[in-house]
C-alpha cells in the first residue's frame, strides 16, 4: 500500500494540477491511509485529451496484440494479490473471504476479455441483388467513461474497462470517492502488461459535478454507469444530449421467494448470504424474502437464529462476516428504515441497531407494503421477511416494485419455477439460487428503474461497439 496515489493519466502517474489532494479514511476505524490526488477540470482535459489522442492506433491495434496485453495484465494483477487484498480490507471495508472472491474474479474477467479479443465480429448477410456481398461488422466506439460506484471498485472497474479496451476503444476511469486507490493501481497494472500510453486513464475527481462534464464532452462516445438512480439520471440526462451511448446498472430492491417444497435450512442459509454479503452493499443483494405462508413461522425463527451468529467487526479479522459501511452517515438513513417499519407494524427480529459504522445484521418479519422499506433499496446489512399466500401472491408482490434487478425462486416444482423465472420483471432469475449470482460470461443487468444494457461477456463487446453494414458491388452492371 502507498503513501500516496497520484491521478493515472497518459500512462503513468499525474499530480493534480488544479484539483486537490485528500486523505483517504478506513471505513472500520475513520483513520487516515493515504492521500489520493483529485482532478480539477484541467486534470480531467488532460485524461480525455490522452484518450482521444490514443483511439485512432488502439483501434487498428491487431487483435492478438491486445489479447496479449490483457492476459499479461492478468498475470501481473495476479502476482501482487496481497497488495490488493490489503486495499479492498482496508480502504473498501471488506471482509477477507469477501475481498478475495473480488479480486480473483476481477483477474478472471480480464482473461475472458482477452478471448473475446479474438471473436468473429463479422456476419456475412444475404444478399440484396445479384453481384452483392453484404456484410454487418462491429467498430469501437472511441472514448468511453466508466463511472463506478465504491461497493465492488475492483471487479466492475475490470468488467468495464477490460471489454471496453478488448473492442478497440480507449477508456477513461471515474472511481468513487470513497475506493479510488484500487482502480488508479489498475492504471499500474496495465501499463506494465504493455498498454500504450492513453488508452487507459484513471482520475478520481475533486468535485463530483465533473463526472457531468465528461460524460457531455463530445470526444466521449459512451458512458457506462453503476451506481445510485439519481445519479445515473444525471449522467444519463448528460450524455443524452449528444446522443451518447449510455448503460446504466442502477440498483435493485432483490426478491427471494421461498416455497413451502423447499427445505428450511438451505433457505436461510442462501437468503442470509444474499442478504448480508458485502454488509449488503451489493446491487443484487436479497433485501426482500417472500415466504409462503405455511412455512412463514418457522422460517422466521431459522432465519433470526441463523443472523445472530454472524460476527460483527474490524475486516482485517478473517472471522468477521459483518464490517463497516463505508459512510458512517449511512447508518441514520438505515436505522430510520428499520425504525419507520416497527413503527408501522414489522418485527424486527434480529438486529437493528449499529454502533459507529458497524450495522448489524438486521432481519424485519411481516414488512408489507405500507412500509418505505419494502420498495426501498437499504445498501445495508438488512432484509425484510415477507408473508405470501402462494406462488401467484408471490409473484405479485415480487413485481410490485419500481426496481427490476435480480431474483430468485426456492423450490423443487420445475413448472412453477419456469413459471416465476419467466414472469417476474428482473434482467437475471435463478432458481435454487442466490440473488447475486455472478458469472464472467453471464449478461449482468437490468430492466425498469434498474437501469439499461447488459455487462459479461460477449454482451460487454456488444455494448461496447457498434454497427456498421457495408457492402460490396461485384457485378458492375446498373
Amino acid at each position: 500500500m502507498k503513501n500516496e496515489y497520484k491521478l493515472y493519466i497518459d500512462g503513468g502517474w499525474a499530480d493534480q494540477t488544479d484539483g486537490c489532494v485528500r486523505e483517504d479514511l478506513e471505513p472500520a476505524t475513520g483513520k487516515p491511509l493515504f492521500s489520493v490526488h483529485r482532478a480539477g477540470p484541467g486534470d480531467v482535459e488532460r485524461a480525455l485529451a490522452s484518450a482521444a489522442a490514443a483511439f485512432p492506433a488502439w483501434s487498428e491495434t491487431m487483435a492478438d496484440r491486445r489479447e496479449a496485453i490483457l492476459l499479461k495484465a492478468a498475470d501481473v494483477m495476479a502476482g501482487r494479490e496481497e497488495e490488493f487484498m490489503e486495499l479492498l480490507v482496508r480502504e473498501g471495508g471488506k471482509p477477507q473471504s469477501i475481498a478475495r472472491g473480488e479480486f480473483r474474479g476481477g483477474v478472471g474477467i480480464l482473461r475472458v476479455a482477452a478471448g473475446e479479443c479474438r471473436r468473429h465480429n463479422t456476419d456475412f448477410l444475404p444478399p440484396a441483388k445479384p453481384g452483392q456481398m453484404s456484410v454487418v461488422v462491429r467498430r469501437p466506439l472511441g472514448v468511453i467513461l466508466g463511472i463506478l460506484p465504491f461497493n465492488y471498485p475492483v471487479i466492475l472497474s475490470i468488467k468495464k474497462l477490460a471489454y471496453a479496451i478488448a473492442a478497440g476503444n480507449t477508456f477513461i476511469l471515474k472511481p468513487s470517492p470513497h475506493t479510488p486507490a484500487m482502480c488508479l493501481l489498475l492504471g499500474e497494472v496495465l501499463t506494465q502488461a504493455g498498454l500504450p500510453a492513453g488508452v487507459l486513464n484513471v482520475v478520481p475527481v475533486a468535485d463530483e459535478s465533473l463526472s457531468a462534464v465528461m460524460a457531455q464532452d463530445k470526444r466521449v462516445k459512451m458512458v457506462s454507469f453503476t451506481g445510485g438512480g439519481k445519479a445515473g439520471r444525471a449522467i444519463a440526462l448528460a450524455a443524452a444530449k449528444d446522443f451518447k451511448k449510455t448503460a446504466m446498472e442502477l440498483g435493485g430492491k432483490n426478491p427471494l421467494i421461498v416455497l413451502k417444497d423447499y427445505d428450511l435450512d438451505a433457505a436461510v442459509e442462501i437468503a442470509g448470504n444474499g442478504a448480508f454479503a458485502n454488509q449488503g452493499q451489493l446491487c443484487m443483494a436479497t433485501s426482500r424474502i417472500l415466504v409462503e405462508e405455511l412455512v412463514y413461522e418457522a422460517f422466521c425463527e431459522k432465519m433470526a437464529a441463523w443472523t445472530a451468529k454472524l460476527k460483527v467487526g474490524d475486516p482485517t479479522d478473517p472471522e468477521v462476516f459483518i464490517g463497516p459501511l463505508i459512510d458512517e452517515k449511512h447508518c441514520a438513513f438505515v436505522q430510520f428504515q428499520v425504525d419507520d417499519a416497527v413503527a408501522k407494524g414489522a418485527r424486527c427480529i434480529a438486529g437493528g441497531t449499529h454502533e459507529g459504522p458497524f450495522f448489524r445484521p438486521t432481519v424485519l418479519r411481516d414488512v408489507n407494503e405500507t412500509m418505505g422499506i419494502f420498495y426501498d433499496e437499504s445498501f445495508a446489512p438488512v432484509t425484510s421477511i415477507v408473508p405470501v399466500k402462494d406462488p401467484a401472491d408471490a409473484l405479485r408482490k415480487c413485481n410490485d416494485n419500481l426496481y427490476g434487478l435480480s431474483a430468485a425462486v426456492l423450490t423443487h416444482d420445475l413448472d412453477v419455477a419456469m413459471e416465476l423465472g419467466m414472469k417476474i420483471e428482473a434482467g437475471m432469475v435463478h432458481i435454487n439460487d442466490l440473488t447475486y449470482l455472478s458469472a464472467t460470461t453471464a449478461p449482468s443487468g437490468g430492466v425498469k428503474d434498474s437501469g439499461v444494457g447488459r455487462e459479461g461477456g460477449r454482451y460487454s463487446m456488444d455494448e461496447y461497439t457498434e454497427l456498421k453494414w457495408l457492402t460490396f458491388q461485384t457485378d458492375r452492371k446498373w
